[in-house]
Protein backbone atom coordinates (compact mmCIF):
# COMPACT_ATOMS: atom_id res chain seq x y z
CA UNK A 1 0.00 0.00 0.00
CA UNK A 2 2.17 2.94 -1.34
CA UNK A 3 -0.74 5.42 -0.97
CA UNK A 4 -2.96 5.16 2.17
CA UNK A 5 -6.96 6.46 2.35
CA UNK A 6 -7.53 8.69 4.83
CA UNK A 7 -9.67 6.02 6.67
CA UNK A 8 -6.41 3.66 6.63
CA UNK A 9 -4.84 6.48 8.24
CA UNK A 10 -7.03 6.96 10.99
CA UNK A 11 -7.76 3.55 11.15
CA UNK A 12 -3.46 2.93 11.33
CA UNK A 13 -3.56 5.28 14.19
CA UNK A 14 -5.92 3.01 16.60
CA UNK A 15 -3.41 0.17 15.95
CA UNK A 16 -0.31 2.51 17.81
CA UNK A 17 -0.53 2.79 21.97
CA UNK A 18 0.23 5.99 21.59
CA UNK A 19 0.51 7.71 25.35
CA UNK A 20 -0.49 11.25 25.82
CA UNK A 21 -1.40 13.44 28.48
CA UNK A 22 -3.77 16.57 28.57
CA UNK A 23 -4.20 18.65 31.89
CA UNK A 24 -2.58 16.23 33.57
CA UNK A 25 -4.00 13.22 33.17
CA UNK A 26 -3.35 9.92 30.72
CA UNK A 27 -6.08 10.15 27.42
CA UNK A 28 -7.60 6.98 26.65
CA UNK A 29 -8.60 7.19 23.19
CA UNK A 30 -6.65 9.88 21.25
CA UNK A 31 -7.70 9.49 17.71
CA UNK A 32 -11.14 10.35 18.98
CA UNK A 33 -10.59 12.81 21.88
CA UNK A 34 -12.56 16.00 21.09
CA UNK A 35 -9.65 18.58 21.55
CA UNK A 36 -7.32 16.22 19.05
CA UNK A 37 -9.21 14.87 16.35
CA UNK A 38 -9.22 18.03 14.48
CA UNK A 39 -5.98 18.16 14.14
CA UNK A 40 -5.72 14.78 13.14
CA UNK A 41 -8.39 15.29 9.89
CA UNK A 42 -6.21 17.91 8.90
CA UNK A 43 -3.51 15.04 8.56
CA UNK A 44 -6.01 13.31 6.79
CA UNK A 45 -6.80 15.55 4.22
CA UNK A 46 -3.19 14.82 2.83
CA UNK A 47 -4.49 11.63 2.49
CA UNK A 48 -7.97 12.54 1.09
CA UNK A 49 -6.26 14.77 -1.67
CA UNK A 50 -3.58 12.48 -2.42
CA UNK A 51 -6.33 9.80 -3.76
CA UNK A 52 -8.80 12.80 -5.65
CA UNK A 53 -7.87 12.81 -9.47
CA UNK A 54 -8.10 16.39 -9.27
CA UNK A 55 -5.22 16.51 -7.45
CA UNK A 56 -3.26 14.11 -8.65
CA UNK A 57 -0.02 16.12 -10.12
CA UNK A 58 0.14 17.71 -6.44
CA UNK A 59 -0.45 15.25 -4.16
CA UNK A 60 1.37 12.29 -5.85
CA UNK A 61 4.95 11.90 -7.37
CA UNK A 62 7.12 8.83 -8.36
CA UNK A 63 9.41 7.28 -5.69
CA UNK A 64 13.08 7.70 -6.85
CA UNK A 65 13.73 4.56 -4.68
CA UNK A 66 11.11 2.31 -6.00
CA UNK A 67 9.48 3.41 -9.08
CA UNK A 68 5.86 3.77 -7.08
CA UNK A 69 3.76 6.45 -6.97
CA UNK A 70 4.10 7.90 -3.39
CA UNK A 71 2.09 10.45 -1.43
CA UNK A 72 4.51 13.82 -2.30
CA UNK A 73 4.64 14.23 1.52
CA UNK A 74 7.02 10.92 1.81
CA UNK A 75 9.19 12.16 -1.11
CA UNK A 76 13.03 13.08 -2.16
CA UNK A 77 12.95 16.02 -4.11
CA UNK A 78 14.59 14.70 -7.60
CA UNK A 79 14.36 18.17 -9.77
CA UNK A 80 13.17 22.31 -9.03
CA UNK A 81 9.45 21.23 -10.06
CA UNK A 82 9.31 19.23 -7.29
CA UNK A 83 10.27 21.71 -5.10
CA UNK A 84 7.88 23.90 -6.77
CA UNK A 85 4.74 21.41 -6.26
CA UNK A 86 5.44 20.76 -3.16
CA UNK A 87 4.31 24.75 -1.85
CA UNK A 88 2.17 24.28 -4.56
CA UNK A 89 0.48 21.52 -2.37
CA UNK A 90 1.19 23.35 0.63
CA UNK A 91 -0.47 26.11 -0.39
CA UNK A 92 -3.34 24.28 -1.36
CA UNK A 93 -3.82 21.91 1.83
CA UNK A 94 -3.72 25.33 3.76
CA UNK A 95 -6.71 26.08 1.87
CA UNK A 96 -8.83 22.97 2.30
CA UNK A 97 -8.22 23.24 6.23
CA UNK A 98 -7.40 26.47 7.00
CA UNK A 99 -5.15 24.92 9.70
CA UNK A 100 -1.63 23.60 9.84
CA UNK A 101 -1.88 19.71 8.24
CA UNK A 102 0.95 18.88 10.22
CA UNK A 103 3.18 17.04 7.59
CA UNK A 104 5.34 18.92 6.30
CA UNK A 105 8.04 18.94 9.03
CA UNK A 106 8.34 14.88 8.08
CA UNK A 107 9.05 15.67 4.43
CA UNK A 108 11.85 18.54 5.40
CA UNK A 109 13.33 15.90 7.74
CA UNK A 110 13.63 13.22 5.06
CA UNK A 111 15.45 15.51 2.25
CA UNK A 112 17.75 16.61 5.05
CA UNK A 113 19.03 13.82 5.88
CA UNK A 114 19.01 12.07 2.67
CA UNK A 115 21.57 14.69 1.67
CA UNK A 116 23.47 14.77 4.76
CA UNK A 117 23.86 11.20 5.68
CA UNK A 118 25.67 11.00 1.96
CA UNK A 119 28.11 14.17 2.89
CA UNK A 120 28.80 11.49 6.38
CA UNK A 121 29.24 8.32 4.86
CA UNK A 122 31.64 10.28 1.90
CA UNK A 123 34.31 11.45 4.70
CA UNK A 124 33.62 8.99 7.11
CA UNK A 125 32.94 5.70 5.66
CA UNK A 126 29.65 5.22 7.61
CA UNK A 127 26.52 3.48 6.12
CA UNK A 128 23.78 6.19 7.04
CA UNK A 129 22.97 7.03 4.07
CA UNK A 130 21.91 3.32 3.15
CA UNK A 131 20.34 2.77 6.21
CA UNK A 132 18.03 5.64 5.94
CA UNK A 133 17.10 5.15 1.93
CA UNK A 134 15.90 1.72 3.67
CA UNK A 135 14.06 3.42 5.91
CA UNK A 136 12.59 6.04 3.71
CA UNK A 137 11.27 2.87 1.41
CA UNK A 138 9.51 1.72 4.75
CA UNK A 139 8.21 5.52 4.71
CA UNK A 140 7.10 5.42 1.33
CA UNK A 141 5.73 1.99 1.20
CA UNK A 142 3.44 2.48 4.58
CA UNK A 143 2.71 6.24 3.59
CA UNK A 144 3.73 7.08 7.41
CA UNK A 145 3.13 10.62 8.59
CA UNK A 146 6.57 11.63 10.67
CA UNK A 147 7.19 13.70 13.02
CA UNK A 148 10.47 15.41 12.25
CA UNK A 149 11.80 16.47 15.45
CA UNK A 150 14.60 19.35 16.09
CA UNK A 151 14.09 21.55 18.80
CA UNK A 152 15.09 20.57 21.73
CA UNK A 153 14.10 22.30 25.41
CA UNK A 154 17.75 23.97 25.06
CA UNK A 155 17.87 25.09 29.10
CA UNK A 156 20.47 27.83 29.24
CA UNK A 157 20.57 29.41 25.73
CA UNK A 158 24.59 30.79 26.71
CA UNK A 159 25.97 27.27 27.28
CA UNK A 160 26.42 24.61 24.48
CA UNK A 161 24.98 20.99 25.31
CA UNK A 162 27.54 19.66 27.16
CA UNK A 163 27.81 22.14 29.45
CA UNK A 164 24.13 22.28 30.38
CA UNK A 165 23.43 21.57 34.43
CA UNK A 166 20.58 18.74 33.77
CA UNK A 167 22.42 17.43 30.45
CA UNK A 168 18.96 15.93 29.30
CA UNK A 169 17.67 19.78 28.18
CA UNK A 170 19.21 18.03 24.82
CA UNK A 171 18.52 14.20 23.41
CA UNK A 172 21.94 13.01 24.02
CA UNK A 173 23.12 9.08 24.12
CA UNK A 174 23.36 7.57 27.91
CA UNK A 175 24.27 4.54 26.61
CA UNK A 176 25.87 3.04 23.42
CA UNK A 177 25.46 -0.97 22.84
CA UNK A 178 26.73 -3.43 20.25
CA UNK A 179 23.39 -3.30 18.79
CA UNK A 180 21.99 0.63 19.01
CA UNK A 181 21.95 2.96 21.43
CA UNK A 182 19.79 4.57 24.55
CA UNK A 183 18.86 7.82 24.41
CA UNK A 184 17.39 10.45 26.70
CA UNK A 185 15.43 13.82 26.28
CA UNK A 186 12.93 15.53 25.09
CA UNK A 187 11.72 17.85 21.87
CA UNK A 188 9.64 20.57 22.01
CA UNK A 189 7.43 22.25 20.42
CA UNK A 190 6.16 18.98 18.27
CA UNK A 191 3.64 19.57 15.61
CA UNK A 192 1.36 16.92 14.46
CA UNK A 193 3.57 14.60 16.82
CA UNK A 194 0.44 12.85 18.19
CA UNK A 195 -1.16 12.14 15.04
CA UNK A 196 2.42 10.40 13.55
CA UNK A 197 3.91 7.16 13.20
CA UNK A 198 6.99 7.68 13.53
CA UNK A 199 9.43 10.24 15.42
CA UNK A 200 12.44 11.16 13.27
CA UNK A 201 15.10 13.04 15.32
CA UNK A 202 17.62 15.78 14.60
CA UNK A 203 19.99 17.64 16.99
CA UNK A 204 18.61 21.48 16.96
CA UNK A 205 21.91 23.23 17.01
CA UNK A 206 25.63 23.26 15.17
CA UNK A 207 28.09 21.63 17.93
CA UNK A 208 31.77 21.00 18.78
CA UNK A 209 33.79 17.82 19.67
CA UNK A 210 32.55 17.69 23.24
CA UNK A 211 28.99 17.46 22.11
CA UNK A 212 29.77 14.23 20.52
CA UNK A 213 26.54 12.76 22.97
CA UNK A 214 24.22 15.02 21.56
CA UNK A 215 25.27 15.08 17.74
CA UNK A 216 22.53 12.17 16.86
CA UNK A 217 19.47 11.57 14.45
CA UNK A 218 17.75 8.50 14.70
CA UNK A 219 13.78 7.01 13.96
CA UNK A 220 12.06 5.55 16.18
CA UNK A 221 8.03 4.40 15.93
CA UNK A 222 5.70 6.91 17.93
CA UNK A 223 4.79 4.24 20.65
CA UNK A 224 8.09 3.10 21.53
CA UNK A 225 8.69 1.99 24.81
CA UNK A 226 9.76 5.13 27.14
CA UNK A 227 8.37 7.84 24.13
CA UNK A 228 5.01 9.99 25.62
CA UNK A 229 4.11 13.17 24.72
CA UNK A 230 2.06 16.50 26.70
CA UNK A 231 0.18 17.91 24.82
CA UNK A 232 0.42 21.86 24.14
CA UNK A 233 -2.53 24.38 25.61
CA UNK A 234 -4.25 26.75 23.33
CA UNK A 235 -6.46 29.55 23.78
CA UNK A 236 -9.56 28.30 23.32
CA UNK A 237 -8.80 24.83 22.53
CA UNK A 238 -11.80 23.82 25.38
CA UNK A 239 -14.62 24.52 23.51
CA UNK A 240 -13.86 21.45 21.88
CA UNK A 241 -15.37 20.21 25.14
CA UNK A 242 -18.46 22.01 25.29
CA UNK A 243 -22.00 19.83 24.12
CA UNK A 244 -22.69 20.28 20.77
CA UNK A 245 -19.92 23.27 20.38
CA UNK A 246 -20.25 23.89 16.54
CA UNK A 247 -20.62 27.68 16.04
CA UNK A 248 -18.07 28.67 18.42
CA UNK A 249 -14.99 27.04 17.35
CA UNK A 250 -15.04 28.63 13.81
CA UNK A 251 -13.57 25.91 12.72
CA UNK A 252 -15.25 22.45 13.79
CA UNK A 253 -13.48 19.99 11.77
CA UNK A 254 -10.05 21.10 11.44
CA UNK A 255 -7.15 22.08 13.77
CA UNK A 256 -3.50 21.74 14.81
CA UNK A 257 -1.09 20.39 17.11
CA UNK A 258 1.60 20.81 19.27
CA UNK A 259 3.18 18.93 22.28
CA UNK A 260 6.47 17.90 24.19
CA UNK A 261 7.40 14.98 23.22
CA UNK A 262 9.83 13.11 26.20
CA UNK A 263 12.77 10.46 25.68
CA UNK A 264 12.92 7.99 28.89
CA UNK A 265 16.06 5.87 28.02
CA UNK A 266 14.88 5.09 24.26
CA UNK A 267 16.43 1.86 22.61
CA UNK A 268 17.15 3.09 18.75
CA UNK A 269 18.64 0.01 17.27
CA UNK A 270 21.61 0.27 14.90
CA UNK A 271 19.88 0.31 11.78
CA UNK A 272 17.51 3.45 12.81
CA UNK A 273 20.66 5.91 13.62
CA UNK A 274 21.77 8.34 10.87
CA UNK A 275 24.25 10.31 12.74
CA UNK A 276 26.05 9.25 16.29
CA UNK A 277 28.78 11.62 16.92
CA UNK A 278 29.74 13.16 13.50
CA UNK A 279 29.59 16.78 15.22
CA UNK A 280 31.31 18.37 12.35
CA UNK A 281 27.90 17.58 10.39
CA UNK A 282 25.13 19.03 13.02
CA UNK A 283 25.34 22.25 12.27
CA UNK A 284 24.74 21.18 8.20
CA UNK A 285 21.21 18.91 9.22
CA UNK A 286 20.22 21.94 11.11
CA UNK A 287 20.64 24.44 8.54
CA UNK A 288 19.07 22.05 5.72
CA UNK A 289 16.42 20.93 7.38
CA UNK A 290 16.05 24.53 8.54
CA UNK A 291 15.91 26.12 4.75
CA UNK A 292 13.45 23.53 3.83
CA UNK A 293 10.73 24.69 6.59
CA UNK A 294 11.52 27.96 6.02
CA UNK A 295 10.34 27.54 2.23
CA UNK A 296 7.25 25.64 2.91
CA UNK A 297 5.89 28.58 5.20
CA UNK A 298 5.77 29.97 1.68
CA UNK A 299 3.04 27.64 1.40
CA UNK A 300 1.58 26.73 4.08
CA UNK A 301 0.84 29.96 5.71
CA UNK A 302 -0.22 31.68 1.88
CA UNK A 303 -3.06 28.87 1.80
CA UNK A 304 -4.14 29.62 5.30
CA UNK A 305 -3.69 33.12 4.45
CA UNK A 306 -6.27 32.53 1.25
CA UNK A 307 -9.39 31.36 3.68
CA UNK A 308 -8.54 34.53 6.29
CA UNK A 309 -8.63 37.53 3.14
CA UNK A 310 -11.53 35.36 2.11
CA UNK A 311 -13.31 35.19 5.65
CA UNK A 312 -12.50 39.24 6.36
CA UNK A 313 -14.64 40.03 2.63
CA UNK A 314 -17.59 37.65 3.63
CA UNK A 315 -17.23 39.31 7.14
CA UNK A 316 -17.62 42.84 5.20
CA UNK A 317 -19.86 41.62 3.17
CA UNK A 318 -22.31 40.69 6.15
CA UNK A 319 -21.72 43.90 8.02
CA UNK A 320 -22.88 45.97 5.08
CA UNK A 321 -19.46 47.46 3.89
CA UNK A 322 -18.38 45.27 0.64
CA UNK A 323 -18.05 48.37 -1.76
CA UNK A 324 -16.27 51.09 0.86
CA UNK A 325 -12.78 52.24 -0.27
CA UNK A 326 -11.22 51.36 2.50
CA UNK A 327 -12.48 48.11 2.68
CA UNK A 328 -11.50 47.06 -0.32
CA UNK A 329 -7.83 48.63 -0.01
CA UNK A 330 -7.35 46.82 3.23
CA UNK A 331 -8.05 43.46 1.17
CA UNK A 332 -5.91 44.45 -1.22
CA UNK A 333 -3.24 44.68 0.88
CA UNK A 334 -3.94 41.50 2.69
CA UNK A 335 -3.72 39.62 -1.12
CA UNK A 336 -0.64 41.97 -2.02
CA UNK A 337 1.39 40.54 1.40
CA UNK A 338 -0.14 36.89 0.75
CA UNK A 339 0.88 36.93 -2.64
CA UNK A 340 4.81 38.43 -1.70
CA UNK A 341 5.07 35.20 1.17
CA UNK A 342 3.71 32.79 -2.28
CA UNK A 343 6.52 34.39 -4.20
CA UNK A 344 9.58 33.99 -2.17
CA UNK A 345 8.16 30.47 -2.11
CA UNK A 346 7.96 30.22 -5.47
CA UNK A 347 11.42 31.81 -5.55
CA UNK A 348 13.67 29.64 -3.94
CA UNK A 349 12.50 26.44 -4.95
CA UNK A 350 12.98 27.71 -8.69
CA UNK A 351 16.32 28.62 -7.75
CA UNK A 352 17.25 25.30 -6.13
CA UNK A 353 20.17 22.85 -6.94
CA UNK A 354 20.86 19.23 -6.72
CA UNK A 355 23.11 17.94 -3.85
CA UNK A 356 25.91 15.46 -3.58
CA UNK A 357 23.43 13.05 -3.06
CA UNK A 358 21.27 14.00 -6.08
CA UNK A 359 18.08 15.07 -4.36
CA UNK A 360 17.41 18.84 -4.47
CA UNK A 361 17.80 21.70 -2.30
CA UNK A 362 16.20 25.18 -2.19
CA UNK A 363 18.06 28.43 -2.47
CA UNK A 364 18.92 29.09 1.25
CA UNK A 365 19.23 32.90 0.71
CA UNK A 366 15.76 33.17 -0.79
CA UNK A 367 14.58 30.94 1.98
CA UNK A 368 15.51 32.63 4.65
CA UNK A 369 14.05 35.86 3.37
CA UNK A 370 10.71 33.73 2.46
CA UNK A 371 10.90 33.00 6.89
CA UNK A 372 11.60 36.45 7.37
CA UNK A 373 8.77 37.57 5.53
CA UNK A 374 6.26 35.00 7.45
CA UNK A 375 7.69 36.78 10.48
CA UNK A 376 5.77 39.46 9.34
CA UNK A 377 3.07 39.41 6.85
CA UNK A 378 0.38 37.51 9.03
CA UNK A 379 0.45 39.64 11.81
CA UNK A 380 -0.51 42.52 9.46
CA UNK A 381 -2.93 40.21 7.45
CA UNK A 382 -4.50 39.47 10.78
CA UNK A 383 -4.49 43.04 12.13
CA UNK A 384 -6.23 43.73 8.91
CA UNK A 385 -8.81 40.96 9.12
CA UNK A 386 -9.64 42.29 12.44
CA UNK A 387 -10.05 45.74 11.75
CA UNK A 388 -12.73 44.60 9.40
CA UNK A 389 -14.71 42.04 10.92
CA UNK A 390 -15.16 44.53 13.69
CA UNK A 391 -15.17 44.36 17.86
CA UNK A 392 -17.92 41.53 17.51
CA UNK A 393 -15.84 39.42 16.70
CA UNK A 394 -14.49 39.77 20.30
CA UNK A 395 -17.46 40.11 22.02
CA UNK A 396 -20.30 38.06 20.73
CA UNK A 397 -22.57 35.66 23.09
CA UNK A 398 -21.85 32.27 23.07
CA UNK A 399 -23.44 29.69 20.75
CA UNK A 400 -25.48 28.61 24.02
CA UNK A 401 -27.06 32.13 24.63
CA UNK A 402 -28.05 32.24 20.87
CA UNK A 403 -30.33 28.57 21.21
CA UNK A 404 -31.60 29.50 24.61
CA UNK A 405 -35.34 29.56 24.60
CA UNK A 406 -35.34 32.97 27.21
CA UNK A 407 -32.56 35.35 25.11
CA UNK A 408 -32.26 33.35 21.55
CA UNK A 409 -34.40 35.38 19.75
CA UNK A 410 -33.20 38.36 21.22
CA UNK A 411 -29.29 37.87 20.34
CA UNK A 412 -30.53 36.92 16.71
CA UNK A 413 -31.76 40.43 17.16
CA UNK A 414 -29.95 42.63 17.75
CA UNK A 415 -26.72 41.05 16.58
CA UNK A 416 -27.37 40.83 13.05
CA UNK A 417 -26.26 42.83 10.01
CA UNK A 418 -27.52 42.90 6.57
CA UNK A 419 -31.08 41.72 6.23
CA UNK A 420 -30.82 39.18 3.55
CA UNK A 421 -27.99 37.53 5.49
CA UNK A 422 -28.95 34.99 8.75
CA UNK A 423 -27.64 36.54 12.08
CA UNK A 424 -25.95 32.65 12.75
CA UNK A 425 -23.71 32.92 9.49
CA UNK A 426 -22.62 36.13 10.71
CA UNK A 427 -21.46 34.92 14.42
CA UNK A 428 -20.23 31.92 12.51
CA UNK A 429 -17.58 33.89 9.75
CA UNK A 430 -16.55 36.33 12.29
CA UNK A 431 -16.05 33.08 14.71
CA UNK A 432 -13.49 32.06 11.94
CA UNK A 433 -12.08 35.35 11.60
CA UNK A 434 -11.72 34.86 15.65
CA UNK A 435 -10.48 30.92 15.09
CA UNK A 436 -7.34 32.18 12.76
CA UNK A 437 -6.32 35.27 14.63
CA UNK A 438 -6.86 34.28 18.00
CA UNK A 439 -8.16 31.27 18.37
CA UNK A 440 -6.68 27.73 17.86
CA UNK A 441 -5.40 28.35 14.53
CA UNK A 442 -3.57 31.35 15.49
CA UNK A 443 -0.91 29.50 17.24
CA UNK A 444 -0.24 27.62 13.55
CA UNK A 445 -0.74 30.73 11.76
CA UNK A 446 0.50 34.03 13.90
CA UNK A 447 2.71 32.40 16.74
CA UNK A 448 4.29 29.90 14.79
CA UNK A 449 4.65 32.40 11.72
CA UNK A 450 7.06 34.12 14.11
CA UNK A 451 8.87 31.11 15.85
CA UNK A 452 8.34 28.02 13.61
CA UNK A 453 11.67 26.79 11.72
CA UNK A 454 13.53 29.46 13.72
CA UNK A 455 13.02 32.34 15.32
CA UNK A 456 13.78 36.07 13.46
CA UNK A 457 16.71 36.62 14.24
CA UNK A 458 18.02 33.01 13.07
CA UNK A 459 17.07 34.09 9.45
CA UNK A 460 18.92 37.12 10.21
CA UNK A 461 21.91 35.36 10.84
CA UNK A 462 21.45 33.34 7.69
CA UNK A 463 20.72 36.23 5.50
CA UNK A 464 23.51 38.01 6.32
CA UNK A 465 25.90 35.06 6.43
CA UNK A 466 24.40 34.02 2.52
CA UNK A 467 24.27 37.72 1.36
CA UNK A 468 26.94 37.85 -0.20
CA UNK A 469 28.05 41.01 1.28
CA UNK A 470 31.79 41.17 0.19
CA UNK A 471 30.80 40.82 -3.50
CA UNK A 472 27.85 43.59 -4.18
CA UNK A 473 30.98 45.77 -2.26
CA UNK A 474 32.78 45.15 -4.84
CA UNK A 475 30.53 45.78 -7.70
CA UNK A 476 29.74 49.40 -5.85
CA UNK A 477 33.58 49.99 -6.26
CA UNK A 478 33.90 49.03 -9.74
CA UNK A 479 31.42 51.34 -10.90
CA UNK A 480 32.50 54.12 -8.19
CA UNK A 481 35.92 53.56 -9.76
CA UNK A 482 36.84 53.12 -5.95
CA UNK A 483 40.59 51.48 -5.64
CA UNK A 484 40.98 50.79 -2.04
Amino acid sequence: MAIKTKEDYIESLRKLNTKVYMFGELVENPVDHPIIRPSINSVAMTYELANNPEYEDLMTVTSHLTGEKINRFCHIHQSTEDLVKKVKMQRLLGQKTGACFQRCVGMDAFNAIYSTTFEVDEKYGTKYHEQFKAYMKMVQENDWTVDGAMTDPKGDRSLSPSKQEDPDLFMHVVERRPDGIVVRGAKAHQTGCINSHEHLIMPTIAMGPEDKDYAISFAVPTDTEGVFMIYGRQSCDTRKLEENASLDLGNSEFGGQEALVVFNDVFVPNDRIFLNGETDFAGMLVERFAGYHRQSYGGCKVGVGDVLIGAAAVAAEFNGVPKASHIKDKLIEMIHLNETLYCSGIACSSEGYPTASGNYQIDLLLANVCKQNVTRFPYEITRLAEDIAGGLMVTMPSEKDFNAPEIGDICKKYFKGVASVPTMDRMKILRLVENLTLGTAAVGYRTESLHGAGSPQAQRVMIWRQGNIEHKKALAKKIAKVES
